[in-house]
C-alpha cells in the first residue's frame, strides 16, 4: 500500500523555538491515523506544514506521493479541518461550501451532491440557507467538518474535530469517519485519547516535535497479550492462581479488585480465560468484566518524553 503522506526529518522553527525537530511519520492510503502529543508537541504545525500554510526549514514532505504540497497538483485531493476554524459571519452555509468547493476544483455537478450529502452527514439541511452568524459553536464545528471532506479528498486532516459537539452528534461523526476507512486517509490529531482509541488504525506518540513512537493501535494497546480481570472482591491468595498459569505475568491494583495477565503465543486469551475463571470459581471469587489490552492514555503515559531540543 502506498503512503497518503510521509514526513522524512522535517524541521519547522519560529525564531528560536524549534516546533518540529526531525519528525517522521508515514500515513498509508485508507487509514484513519491519530497523532497523540502533549500541549506544543507540534501536532498542529505538522498540520500546516504539511498543506503548505507553513515553510519547513529542512526534510521533505510526500503527499500522496506527489511531493510537497502544491495547489496545481493537489487541489481537492487534499483537505484541513484547523482547531479553530473560522468562516466569514454573513455567508450562508450551501453558498460557502460552493465556493470552498470551486476552489478545490470540484466540478458542479459532484460539488451539489457532496453538499447535499454532508449536509445530512452533520445535520444541517435544514439551516444550509442560514447565515454562520446564526450558527451556535457545535453547528460551526460541523459545517467546519463538512466543508473538509467535500468531494472526498484522498487525504483529510482534523485537527480535534469533535471539540465543542454534544455527545449525540460526536458519536454521529465517529461513525461517520469510520465508514471511509479504506476509502480516504484520514489524520486525526486530539488531546481525547478515548477518541483515537475508537477510530484510529495506526498511531503516533509525537513529542517535541519528534516522533516517540508509531505503531499499529492494537499492538501499542497489547490487545492480544494483555487482559485485565475486574473483580467483585480481591483475591485471598495469588500463589493458586499464579499456579495455574505459570506462563503469565500478574500485576494486581491497589485495591486487588483489577488482575492484568500479560502472556505470549502459543497462549492464547481463550485458553487463560478458561484457566483463570475456572481458578477463580474454585477461590470463590467471580469476574465482573474482562477488558482485553492496556488503553492508549496509560501506554502514552508509559513513553519517555525526548530531551529538549539543543539550542540554536
Amino acid at each position: 500500500m502506498t503512503s497518503a503522506l510521509e514526513f522524512h526529518g522535517v524541521v519547522k522553527r519560529y525564531g528560536r523555538l524549534t516546533a518540529l525537530d526531525g519528525l517522521n511519520l508515514r500515513v498509508e492510503r485508507g487509514s484513519i491515523f491519530g497523532l497523540v502529543g502533549s500541549n506544543g508537541a507540534g501536532k498542529t504545525t505538522a498540520m500546516a506544514v504539511s498543506v503548505g500554510l507553513l515553510r519547513p526549514a529542512a526534510g521533505l514532505i510526500d503527499i500522496l506521493g506527489d511531493g510537497p504540497f502544491r495547489s496545481d497538483r493537489h487541489a481537492g485531493r487534499v483537505a484541513l479541518l484547523p482547531q479553530d476554524a473560522r468562516f466569514p459571519p454573513h455567508a450562508r452555509i450551501e453558498e460557502l461550501l460552493r465556493f470552498y468547493g470551486r476552489l478545490q476544483g470540484i466540478d458542479k455537478a459532484p460539488l451539489e451532491r457532496s453538499i447535499d450529502e454532508l449536509l445530512d452527514w452533520v445535520h444541517l439541511t435544514d439551516r444550509r440557507r442560514s447565515p454562520v452568524r446564526t450558527l451556535s459553536h457545535g453547528m460551526a464545528r460541523r459545517l467546519a467538518i463538512a466543508q473538509a471532506f467535500l468531494g472526498t479528498p484522498d487525504l483529510v486532516l482534523l485537527d480535534e474535530p469533535l471539540n465543542g459537539l454534544d455527545p449525540r452528534e460526536a458519536a454521529r461523526v465517529r461513525d461517520m469517519i469510520r465508514a471511509r476507512r479504506g476509502k480516504q486517509a484520514i489524520v486525526i490529531s486530539s488531546h481525547n485519547l478515548p477518541d483515537v482509541e475508537a477510530l484510529c488504525d495506526t498511531v503516533a506518540f509525537v513529542e517535541k516535535g519528534r516522533l516517540v513512537r508509531q505503531d499499529a493501535l492494537e499492538t501499542i494497546i497489547r490487545r492480544g497479550h494483555r487482559l485485565t480481570y475486574i473483580l467483585p472482591r480481591p483475591v485471598a491468595a495469588m500463589e493458586p492462581l499464579r499456579a495455574a498459569t505459570p506462563d503469565v505475568d500478574w500485576e494486581a491494583s491497589a485495591d486487588g479488585l483489577e488482575l492484568t495477565a500479560a502472556f505470549a503465543p502459543p497462549l492464547t486469551a481463550e485458553t487463560l480465560n478458561a484457566r483463570v475463571l475456572e481458578q477463580l470459581l474454585r477461590d470463590g471469587v467471580g469476574i465482573l468484566e474482562i477488558r482485553r489490552g492496556s488503553d492508549l492514555e496509560s501506554e502514552y503515559m508509559r513513553l519517555e518524553p525526548p530531551p529538549l531540543p539543543s539550542p540554536r
